[in-house]
């Protein structure tokens, strides 16, 4: 199985399920680790904001903005292989699967707004 095939099992049992099943987070965390563990707990938080201008992942100690799969956070910068789909940052991963399982929080506001009071 390539790497590709694994996130798109997980992506698929999601998608199929339209919710977070053990199986489905047991498989995402066998790929990604740590990351996967905390993009499911960002996801069950409530913690994926989309606004009209981006996504947000309100991480630990900020916000994060994901675009187009990637982050703009220090481990997707610095650690990642942006070419290899196993290898994204939680943040990213949270988005996925807030996506797949309509979690995503929707406010309809423009982020850069919101910041300016953060």
């Amino acid at each position: 199985m390539t790497d590709e095939d694994v996130v798109a099992e997980w992506q698929r049992l999601l998608e199929e399920a339209g919710s977070l099943t053990p199986d489905a987070a047991k498989r995402i965390m066998q790929v990604h680790g740590d990351r996967g563990h905390h993009a499911i707990e960002a996801v069950s938080e409530s913690r994926v904001k989309q606004y009209r201008d981006f996504t947000v992942v309100v991480g630990y100690e900020d916000e994060y903005i994901v675009e187009a799969g990637g982050c703009n956070c220090k481990d997707a910068e610095y650690n990642l292989d942006p070419d290899d789909p196993t290898e994204q940052c939680w943040h990213a991963l949270a988005v996925a699967i807030a996506e797949r399982v309509d979690a995503v929080d929707h406010h309809d506001m423009w982020y850069s707004e919101v910041r300016e009071f953060l």
